[in-house]
């Protein structure tokens, strides 16, 4: 968990450092964000986010436990809350990720992954129409739970699998556990089991991992998740099946056998990154800490490429998702009751 600062304006380069603000106009100028519409206001901690097929998107509020679903052309509705949803000890759990069914359109079916009262982490899923909410399903439970580092992003991958991304709970030494659900990236299948192929004939896909919140795939399948690093360095990992991604015994980029290093690496007062999208050969990245939101070149000559957008403007980002339409949705975390926004990104 990392605490709110502001920090002067600028872009970052690949080697990690700030060029000044105003070379930051000529690094990405063609290709720049800009804010075309608030879609939501009077929120209170938004954290996950999926669309629906004929417009508009279900997202989730940490605290409250409700889904609500925002209009493509603004505005929200309340439609429902998730029982058993625990904000534990006021800190970073409650009802977090949220991916819908890629066969939502027949069977109704909302994933969402949250803190129980039950005293764990776990993944629900649920149906919803114009009725609501029916009766949460769990499909995974005993997922380590605590006041922070709950992890808690779902995606749907190209080939159906479900993803969800887990943190350590407090306790590092979950990380390095194969047999422990916490400090992971978890593959699943749509009815809750562990997925086919994945490499230890378990839920874990990946292992080694502090705190990842955000998770996706790119274009080509490529699984890609954000990850809070401690006092040294965050990370945007490029995920591959049984791989060690470092913590407790690594933390940023090592170079050690063994450990996977990640793509890019910022220092926490930069980044602090959660909610991901992939979008025009990039990786989008929410920062809460560096108040921003990221791009990382994932691809060709200009891979590891980032830059920096916001700086300052809108507080904590978190949520960030690539919409149908091409745009991206992007949400506030700003620590303050009824005062945090979805707005609608162009590129």
């Amino acid at each position: 968990m990392h605490r709110r600062t502001l920090l002067k304006t600028g872009v970052a380069t690949a080697a990690g450092g700030l060029l000044p603000a105003s070379a930051a106009l000529t690094v990405a100028a063609s290709a720049a964000p800009r804010v075309t519409q608030t879609l939501a206001t009077g929120l209170t901690y938004p954290w996950g986010i999926d669309f629906l097929p004929r417009g508009g998107a279900l997202v989730t509020e940490r605290n409250s436990g409700r889904i609500l679903r925002v209009r493509q052309g603004g505005g929200y509705s309340v439609v429902g809350t998730v029982p058993g949803v625990s904000n534990y000890q006021g800190g970073e759990g409650g009802l977090l990720g949220l991916a819908l069914s890629p066969a939502f359109p027949v069977d109704r079916l909302v994933y969402v992954f949250l803190t129980s009262t039950a005293g764990d982490n776990r993944i629900v899923r649920m149906t919803y129409d114009e009725a609501g909410l029916g009766t949460p399903q769990v499909l995974l439970s005993g997922i380590p739970r605590a006041r922070s580092h709950n992890g808690g992003g779902l995606w749907f991958s190209n080939n159906q699998s479900l993803l969800a991304s887990t943190g350590d709970a407090g306790n590092s030494a979950n990380a390095q556990n194969k047999n422990s659900l916490a400090g992971k990236i978890l593959r699943l299948t749509p009815n809750g089991a562990p997925h086919p192929g994945n490499p230890f004939g378990s839920y874990v896909y990946s292992f080694g991992h502090r705190n990842p919140e955000g998770v996706t795939t790119d274009s080509s399948g490529n699984i890609w998740a954000s990850e809070f690093g401690e006092h040294e360095w965050d990370e945007l990992n490029q995920i591959v099946a049984g791989d060690n991604y470092g913590w407790d015994e690594a933390e940023g980029k090592v170079g050690r056998p063994g450990f996977h290093d990640p793509l890019i690496q910022w220092h926490p007062a930069n980044c602090s990154p959660s909610g991901i999208a992939i979008l025009g050969g990039r990786a989008w990245l929410g920062a809460l800490r560096g108040e921003s939101l990221w791009s990382v070149d994932i691809a060709g000559a200009n891979r590891g490429t980032r830059r920096r957008y916001f700086e300052s403007r809108f507080g904590r980002i978190r949520l960030v998702k690539r919409a149908p339409d091409g745009s991206l949705w992007i949400g506030t975390s700003n620590n303050e009751p009824d005062r945090d926004r979805i707005l609608r990104v162009t590129i």
